[in-house]
């Protein structure tokens, strides 16, 4: 016999109070698991595909384990010093940039030269706003990183556990699956897919398409000399996932320092514009399409949603589960009011006499 309902639904809030209250108390705890295992998530299909080529599990995840470790090397060598250099840069120098656009501004609208001017004084306020504030927003993610856990077991332990899930991650989901409930193995089972299906398409896809464009727009804006061009393209790349609104924050930014760099050399101005509105174009009709597809169910909005009320209850841990558990939400929803519109209490009488008649 089945369990009843009311009984199941006591089970799975038990659950999810018990998943929360792991999150609240033991957050810092699971930060370096969690994060090893969204990489080792990430990087499964890779080691799939090279079993396929014919290496054991072993050899895929060791091959991949040695790539990736290159690559942060690199990274840590010759990326990660620049962007902090140019972003420093970038912060110390947005006094100097306000006055330089005070002093256009004022050329053209002599009236601005009036000290009582709000106009004036707003100029001359958010130079100083960003360079106070910008630092104090870095020193505070750096505070807040260092209080969650200590960089060097970071470091150590997120590269450990990656490898090892990474290894195991096929008996982990055999051994999940083999947990289930009988009864509604089948129901489960179909809800997971469509949970995959939706952090594939958009964790794997998405993450995917913030590289290639944050490398792209750092690349060629360095190429094209643009001063701060790591740290605009780094933007553009990380707030891509949010449509339409990494192309316009990183154009703005890119186009207004090329304006102040390069005032009155066009052509160097109209190759930053193009830099951007050929991402827009890659993006749309290369990457988008091939690496996310049409339609992953997870919508932006919901998306910074969770991330919010998860962030700021939970903190960073709560931003890491809050993709996962958003797309979970979204499949739930889909499939309740699936269930919904099946049942009497949708279709009533008149839904069961339209069926009679299509069957007679």
């Amino acid at each position: 016999m089945a369990l009843p309902v009311r009984e199941q639904l006591k089970v799975w809030g038990v659950a999810a109070v018990v998943f929360l209250l792991l999150l609240w108390f033991l957050g810092d705890v699971l930060l370096p698991f969690l994060v090893g295992g969204a990489i080792a998530y990430f990087l499964d299909p890779i080691a799939d595909r090279l079993e396929r080529m014919g290496l054991s599990r072993a050899a895929s995840t060791s091959v991949i384990t040695l790539i990736m470790m290159l690559i942060m090397v690199l990274l840590v060598l010759a990326v990660i010093p620049t962007l902090v250099n140019q972003t420093a840069a970038l912060v110390n120098a947005a006094p100097e940039i306000s006055k330089k656009i005070q002093a256009f501004l004022t050329e053209r609208f002599p009236e601005l030269t009036d000290e009582t001017s709000i106009l004036r004084q707003t100029l001359a306020d958010i130079g100083a706003f960003i360079q106070s504030k910008g630092g104090e927003v870095a020193k505070g993610v750096l505070s807040s990183i260092s209080s969650v856990l200590s960089a060097v077991i970071f470091v150590v332990v997120v590269p450990v556990v990656a490898f090892y899930m990474l290894l195991d991650w096929d008996k982990m989901v055999a051994r999940v699956d083999s947990l289930l409930p009988l009864d509604h193995a089948p129901v489960v089972r179909r809800l997971a897919r469509d949970i995959d299906t939706v952090l594939a398409g958009f964790v794997r896809g998405q993450l995917s398409v913030c590289l290639v464009l944050g490398t792209y727009y750092s690349v060629a804006l360095m190429s094209a000399g643009l001063d701060f061009g790591l740290v605009v393209g780094a933007i553009a790349g990380a707030i891509t996932f949010i449509p339409y609104v990494g192309a316009i924050v990183g154009g703005v930014l890119a186009i207004g320092l090329a304006l102040f760099q390069f005032w009155g050399e066009w052509v160097s101005i109209g190759i930053v514009a193009a830099i951007f509105a050929a991402g827009q174009f890659i993006e749309g009709n290369i990457l988008t399409p091939k690496l996310v597809g049409q339609s992953v169910g997870l919508h932006p909005i919901w998306l910074l949603l969770a991330l919010s009320a998860f962030g700021s209850v939970f903190g960073f841990v709560g931003m890491l589960v809050a993709v996962p558990v958003a797309a979970s939400i979204g499949v739930l929803t889909r499939f309740a009011i699936e269930q919904y519109r099946s049942s009497l209490l949708y279709r009533g009488i008149s839904g069961r006499q339209f069926e009679d008649q299509d069957e007679a």
